[in-house]
């Protein structure tokens, strides 16, 4: 009888702390590959150069990589390199963001690649009205929950802890103590 208060005790602390522990968000895009790439910067002038890198330490691509974009030539990382650079487009629209595509063994993944905005040509021109201070006081969350999501869940945990811990510990007259 002691056995199934313990299992059940245990079974309702794992089935507390699997579910109060964050799950893992995966974005819609199907952006998910078994190598990992990037684009150096990410945030370009039209004009200028650009590194693009695919992970090969993994093992997840082993062929050419093809990496495509409206904003530059096709560019072809071969097989046992991990870099390439190219140049983007002087016709990028400044201020726009555009999709990187990077694919290998059949598998396609991508990422922004944002086009930095132009400056006024001549002097800079002077505020009519005075800046502003930042606007503070805002702040009191982490990855998204504030503070009183988080007492929350960790009261949660301890009193699931607790409780499994005394329907552990508790005997009964069927014990024979």
């Amino acid at each position: 009888m002691r056995a199934i208060r313990v299992a059940s005790a245990a079974l309702l602390g794992v089935t507390t702390l699997g579910c109060s522990a964050p799950s893992a968000v995966a974005e819609g895009d199907g952006n998910i590959t078994p190598f990992g790439f990037s684009v150096m910067p990410t945030t370009i002038a039209a004009g200028g150069q650009v590194t693009l890198r695919v992970d090969r330490d993994s093992g997840g691509c082993r062929g050419t990589v093809t990496v495509t974009s409206g904003i530059f030539d096709t560019v072809s990382i071969r097989s046992g390199r991990s870099s390439a650079s190219t140049t983007v487009d002087w016709e990028a629209k400044a201020g726009a963001m555009y999709r990187v595509t990077f694919t290998c063994d059949g598998v396609s993944g991508s990422t922004d690649l944002a086009i930095a905005g132009g400056r006024p040509a001549g002097p800079t021109p002077v505020p009519l009205s005075p800046p502003r201070g930042v606007h503070a006081g805002e702040g009191g969350s982490l990855a998204g929950f504030d503070l009183k999501e988080i007492g929350l869940g960790a009261a949660l945990i301890a009193g699931s802890v607790g409780a499994a811990y005394y329907f552990s510990r508790r005997r009964t007259g069927e014990d024979g103590a």
